[in-house]
């Protein structure tokens, strides 16, 4: 298009862009104006006096092709030009800003490297294009990647290996750099790619106000022709040791729809998950779930890979990488049951394996009187239910049997309700006569935090109507972690619709907007109620378990004695009830990656007993490195949020860095935590590779500028003259001798004739 462009107007178009138009008339224009005019005139009266001889539309037309063709002449005449700024060789500075990062080592030039088109370019000054450029302007060359520094020319120390690309940072910095200096401005030469979160809005509103126009030149392609991406992976920061994973993600492609790939996990080398997936169209996300468990505690770096395909062009995005911290130990959770029965016996039972669920029982037998099973010594639970938040707070989840809401006093509900929403434990109420609403638990702060809605009981006790279950997965729940109870989804839900029935007198139909039902049960009349439901309170979570007999689901007569559904169940579910519960000290890194040398920022929030937030704690990290040297980080109040802590360190080394942070106030100790981050280099460069023209053509259209590609790039030298900016001198570019100008007078000149002749006045 620019070479048809410059064959009809003669000039390329950044002429037009940044030229004004404008009349030079010699001597004697005047006297051309009049006998134009009297043209003009003739050919009216001529078209006039024909009016026998034709229809008045055909006369019509004739003239006014006859007097276009006489203000064309006229305005040749006149001697139209543009006035443009070019630029004055070698008075001027241009920027230019090359990409060294590694995506520019993928190899979709042609059959070379994108740094292979720098390094044609710009690696030797006998390159067409420097040559060209150097001509013309004084050239500043720098290299960017996380950073931009200055580069010699030619250009060959470029390694391509920059782990990130910020293309905001090397704008602002070559801008600054070269401030007070005549710039005519940028040239950058990238894929595209933007490795950061940072926006471009401020970097280019700084160049508009320094009028500085960017030159885009994109390499590479921008859609790939073959590969295989997984582009997104949802993993959990932390996760008890044993517990079975599910983990989501999503992968793309192109030019592999309907092939089957299997996505692996991979710990230390061994394959410990795996999941088939049919690739969809081209360019379409599938979404995969993946199932392993986490067997060894500690930090573990789990690879998500998809083995390279055939002629794949980039094989460094088909693994993902994550850091879960596999944690090893008891999580206390306090069972309080209200009456006898085989739910709590068969609860207990199955987790006895269990070495990482610490279940500690309540059980009513009397009036004031318990028995206590899993207790750590002779006075916990002494005097029953905890009367304390601070006793209370001590544990991360709670289980509430057939316990009725008159058991506890009205500061203990309120304790229970902070027990989620401000200490974020987990509450779970199982079904039974006096639990939920027949429980009397409806307007009371347990209510507030349960997921379904509870109405006001209506019946005794003895009269509550027993509903039996045919017990599923719902939509939501059918992908869950906790309804996992075969090896696959597929041999979940098949498992599901072999399982014995249950019973239920809580019958709880609505559940609260924010909840989600995972498991419905249907009764004989075909009505359906909800038997597992769960929702977010504050920071912690709520479960409602309504049916009160799950342990049929063990000792029914159709369940084999080896069947380990009942205890995978159980498990499952409370494992899911303390995820997540906070510690007195709950610390985290506000990435789990960093490049090694990079600033590690540590995060901290701190609350006494009673999950109070502390201000005034002395907070100290000690952080050990790879190489196992351990420093002492001071913390301090952020003063943003109330008993937040910061602190920022440095990663030299690659590997894996542990920050053990401890918090104490007035000589007492209120906990500690732990946490992990990985210092190595990132990855990012080689995830959504293809060159990204539309961000490239909006810096050039916000700035100025222009933007090219390899095929292209050779007129670049030649519009850079034209950006009005630095010293410049002052051309006029004449437009009567145009092309575009001759062939439009011939056009005029012989559709009169033709349309005469055709009409039948020639």
């Amino acid at each position: 298009m620019d070479s048809l462009f410059r064959f009809l107007f003669e000039y390329r178009p950044v002429i037009f862009q940044q030229g004004e138009f404008r009349l030079s008339p010699p001597a004697g224009s005047s006297m051309a104006a009049i006998v134009v005019t009297g043209a003009v005139i003739l050919t009216v009266l001529t078209y006039r006096r024909a009016g026998a001889r034709g229809r008045l539309r055909d006369r019509g037309i004739l003239t006014a092709l006859r007097i276009a063709t006489l203000l064309l002449v006229l305005f040749c005449l006149f001697r139209p030009v543009l006035v443009v700024k070019a630029a004055v060789p070698q008075q001027n500075f241009l920027a230019v800003l090359l990409d060294d990062s590694r995506s520019m080592q993928i190899a979709d030039w042609g059959t070379e490297s994108r740094g292979a088109f720098v390094t044609q370019q710009f690696g030797s000054k006998e390159a067409a294009l420097i040559r060209s450029l150097s001509e013309r302007f004084v050239l500043r060359t720098f290299r960017f990647s996380s950073s931009a520094a200055r580069l010699g020319l030619p250009a060959t120390d470029l390694t391509f290996s920059g782990a990130q690309t910020r293309l905001g940072a090397a704008l602002d910095s070559a801008r600054q750099e070269l401030a007070g200096l005549p710039l005519a401005g940028v040239v950058l030469v990238t894929d595209g790619a933007d490795t950061t979160d940072a926006t471009l809005t401020d970097a280019l509103l700084g160049l508009k106000a320094a009028s500085v126009p960017v030159f885009t030149v994109g390499v590479g392609r921008d859609r790939l022709s073959r590969d295989v991406q997984i582009d997104r992976v949802s993993t959990p920061r932390t996760a008890l040791k044993g517990t079975s994973l599910v983990i989501d993600a999503v992968i793309t492609q192109t030019g592999y729809a309907g092939e089957t790939v299997s996505l692996d996990v991979e710990d230390d080398g061994r394959i410990v998950g795996s999941q088939e997936v049919k690739l969809p169209a081209d360019g379409e996300p599938a979404a995969v779930r993946v199932r392993f468990t986490a067997s060894d505690a500690g930090p573990r770096v789990f690879r998500f890979r998809i083995a390279p395909r055939s002629a794949e062009l980039v094989t460094q995005n088909n693994v993902r990488v994550a850091l879960i911290d596999i944690t090893d130990r008891a999580e206390r959770i306090l069972y309080y049951e209200g009456e006898p029965r085989p739910e709590m016996k068969y609860l207990r039972r199955a987790l006895l394996e269990d070495k990482n669920l610490q279940v500690v029982t309540l059980q009513r037998t009397a009036d004031n009187k318990y028995m206590r099973l899993g207790v750590d010594g002779p006075e916990q639970l002494q005097a029953g239910f905890p009367k304390t938040r601070e006793e209370l707070f001590g544990y991360r989840g709670l289980i509430l049997g057939s316990i009725e809401a008159a058991a506890f006093t009205g500061d203990q509900l309120r304790m229970i309700g902070e027990f989620v929403e401000r200490r974020g434990g987990g509450l779970l109420m199982l079904g039974g006569p006096r639990a939920f609403a027949e429980g009397g638990y409806a307007g009371t702060p347990v209510a507030d935090a349960l997921p379904v809605t509870l109405e006001r009981a209506q019946r005794a006790l003895d009269q509550l109507p027993l509903a039996r279950l045919r017990v599923k997965p719902t939509r939501d729940g059918a992908t869950h972690g906790v309804t996992q109870i075969a090896a696959t989804e597929s041999a979940s839900a098949a498992r599901w619709a072999d399982m014995p029935s249950l019973t239920s007198v809580n019958t709880i139909r609505s559940v609260k907007p924010g909840a989600t039902v995972f498991l419905s049960g249907t009764d004989e009349n075909r009505r359906e109620q909800v038997v597992l439901a769960s929702q977010r309170y504050g920071r912690g979570k709520a479960i409602a378990f309504t049916v009160q007999d799950s342990w049929h689901w063990q000792m029914d007569v159709k369940m084999a004695l080896e069947d380990q559904t009942h205890e995978n169940y159980w498990r499952q579910l409370l494992r899911w009830l303390v995820d997540g519960v906070p510690d007195a000290v709950d610390v985290h890194t506000t990435a789990d990656r960093v490049e090694p040398g990079g600033q590690i920022t540590l995060v901290a929030n701190v609350v006494d007993p009673t999950f109070v937030e502390l201000n005034d704690a002395r907070v100290v990290a000690r952080v050990t490195g790879p190489k196992g040297h351990p420093i002492d980080v001071p913390m301090q109040w952020t003063g943003e949020r109330s008993g937040e802590y910061r602190a920022v360190f440095t990663g030299p080394d690659q590997g894996v860095y542990s920050a053990r942070v401890e918090a104490s106030r007035s000589g007492k100790t209120l906990g500690s935590g732990v946490t992990y981050v990985r210092a190595t280099p990132g990855d990012a460069e080689y995830f959504d590779a293809t060159m990204h023209a539309a961000r490239l053509q909006r810096i050039a259209e916000e700035t100025g500028g222009r933007f090219y590609t390899p095929e292209t790039v050779a007129s670049m030298p030649e519009d850079l003259r034209y950006t009005g900016r630095g010293m410049t001198t002052v051309e006029e570019r004449e437009l009567w001798h145009m092309p575009i100008v001759l062939i439009t007078l011939l056009g005029l000149v012989c559709a009169e004739w033709g349309y005469r002749r055709a009409v039948g006045l020639s």
